[in-house]
């Protein structure tokens, strides 16, 4: 029994083996006069996402999102969250290790930054704010493009 399970083929592995936050930063500057603005805030929103090999097939990645909500020339709220995943990632070619990093990853951490924010946004005593869902392979596929187009012309 045990020697078929060791001849099975082995194909690519990706599991999640942490979740947590990383970071989580609130500030309220203008509380309590900001809870009595009648203006709508206009929420401005800011990505990034890095990601780190700590162990032979063991990654880091970190999904950072800040929302700044301003009513005029305001801040009513600033709020960053870093949200983290241990995963393990084997049996991926080397070629497409960067997109598994830049596109899975977050796809997976995203549900729980956008809970965080709301969570922390609420708590700060103001309606949450849902953050639309992320397409994070259009958006690495826009990266690469900017990258390409701002990469030196190779000439012979």
């Amino acid at each position: 029994m045990a020697e078929a399970q060791q001849s099975a083929p082995q194909g690519p592995v990706f599991t999640i083996d942490k979740i947590y936050v990383k970071d989580l930063s609130l500030e309220n500057p203008g509380a309590p006069k900001s809870f009595l603005t009648q203006e709508a805030p206009q929420v401005e929103v800011g990505l990034r996402t890095r990601g780190e090999q700590v162990e032979p097939d063991i990654y880091e990645c970190v999904l950072t999102v800040t929302l700044t909500a301003k009513a005029g020339d305001k801040t009513l709220f600033l709020v960053e969250a870093a949200q983290a995943g241990v995963f393990t990632i084997r049996g991926v070619p080397p070629e497409h290790m960067q997109q598994v990093i830049a596109i899975n990853c977050p796809t997976v951490l995203f549900p729980y930054v956008r809970e965080t924010l709301a969570d922390a946004i609420t708590r700060a005593g103001f309606p949450p704010v849902h953050l639309a869902p992320i397409n994070f392979d259009a958006l690495y596929q826009q990266q690469l493009a900017q990258a390409q187009a701002q990469a030196p012309a190779v000439t012979n």
